[in-house]
């Protein structure tokens, strides 16, 4: 443990942060499989009801803009405790939902309110770990990726014994019980009050973010990994499932194969990173990234069987977790007085570039694996200019 954390019980704290970290991918994908369900119970198309999944993202990402500079003024514990109560009413108003416009405000809601609670965590990380933000990253990343890997599953099984409606109802017992460790084991991290109020707040506190030159790159490259973790999560269904036929029970099996290697690649980066630093790992991962996403893509030209494109996926999400952990936390160890905001560009940024692959995949007529291929190595490929950028602006700086 880091002598910075030693005053916190982390084996109660990091899993809790995970916990409340994984409310998003639990309520994106835990009502996959029950979508077929709820368009017919609502008497409505499937299109409509996919829209809410939209509707879900654009959100959060209102809510991650929100709540940011509000986590800076009034503290994590509270906005955690607001967002976490508010997550688990709107969960309970989903399951008694009888009409799809209702369901679609409802989404909005729960979307917007979850973002309050997981906006917090990151500023709480950098202030347990310091210069080793990227581990504790790492570790919180780790243990939350458990919840895409579990949730579609758990929807299927609480669909097998009752109706979809008991999905959203487990959803606001879970928002409840983690309410409940929150109020008892979370630790609120000092707050640096802005004597602005309102709309001025909101500009100065993006505008410190924002216009901080040496965060630049990492914010874009915090970005553009996002979008090749996008286009992996659009297009996996088409490839594995569409595209080489798999079943649903092997497509589950590949599935969760790729998210256990994003899960080692976080692993791997708690033991490396304390020992060489984030940008050295960050750089490490890219070239990984590299080297992956490139016999992907050749793979993918080639049209070979589908092994070869697992095979190359796995590394490559591995890479990419590497990457993501450690230019989030570069951020975050530049705004101690606004890790709020930080997180809240990070994560608006994040889920914008998500939403940008549909309609991208849409205009590539995906037909086969070369277009989410090229996109995913064109995230890379972007991500290690931008870095090339940066460390020429350094050495130039340093020499002057």
């Amino acid at each position: 443990m880091d002598a910075s954390a030693s005053s916190f019980n982390t084996r109660i704290l990091l899993p809790l942060l995970a916990s409340i970290v994984a409310i998003t991918p639990l309520a994106i994908d835990m009502y996959l499989p029950a979508m077929l369900v709820i368009a017919n119970d609502l008497q409505t198309s499937m299109p409509n009801v996919q829209i809410s999944l939209s509707i879900y993202l654009a959100g959060y990402s209102l809510g991650m803009l929100f709540f940011g500079p509000i986590a800076d003024q009034i503290g994590r514990r509270k906005l955690a405790r607001i967002g976490l109560s508010l997550f688990g009413i709107s969960s309970v108003a989903l399951a008694f939902t009888t009409e799809i416009h209702t369901f679609w405000a409802l989404r909005a809601v729960q979307a917007f309110t979850g973002a309050a609670a997981t906006v917090v965590v990151p500023g709480v990380i950098r202030h347990i770990y310091q210069q080793n933000t990227a581990k504790g990253m790492s570790y919180v990343s780790m243990i939350m990726m458990v919840a895409p890997l579990v949730a579609p599953s758990v929807g299927s099984f609480i669909l097998g014994f009752s109706v979809w409606s008991s999905i959203f109802l487990v959803l606001a017992a879970y928002s409840f019980v983690i309410l409940a460790f929150v109020q008892v084991h979370l630790i609120d991290i000092p707050i640096h009050t802005n004597e602005k109020k309102g709309l001025a707040l909101f500009f100065d506190s993006y505008k410190t973010v924002l216009s901080n030159k040496d965060a630049r790159a990492d914010i874009l490259s915090s970005m553009f990994v996002s979008f090749g973790f996008f286009c992996f999560l659009t297009s996996v269904p088409f490839i594995y499932l569409d595209l080489y036929k798999v079943s649903e029970q092997l497509f589950g099996v590949l599935f969760a194969f790729n998210v256990m290697a994003l899960m080692f690649g976080n692993f791997l980066n708690t033991r490396i990173v304390p020992r060489i630093g984030s940008r050295k790992m960050l750089y490490i991962g890219l070239a990984c990234g590299f080297i992956s996403g490139l016999a992907l893509l050749t793979f993918s030209l080639l049209h070979l069987s589908l092994y070869y494109i697992v095979a190359a996926i796995a590394p490559l999400m591995m890479s990419l977790g590497v990457t993501a952990s450690n230019a989030d936390s570069l951020i975050l160890m530049k705004f101690e007085k606004n890790t709020g905001t930080a997180t809240a560009v990070i994560g608006t940024l994040r889920f914008g570039s998500g939403a940008l692959v549909g309609p991208l995949l849409a205009l590539m007529h995906a037909k086969s694996s070369v277009p989410f291929s090229s996109l995913m190595f064109s995230a890379v490929l972007l991500t290690m200019l931008v870095q090339l950028i940066h460390y020429k602006l350094d050495k130039k700086n340093a020499s002057i």
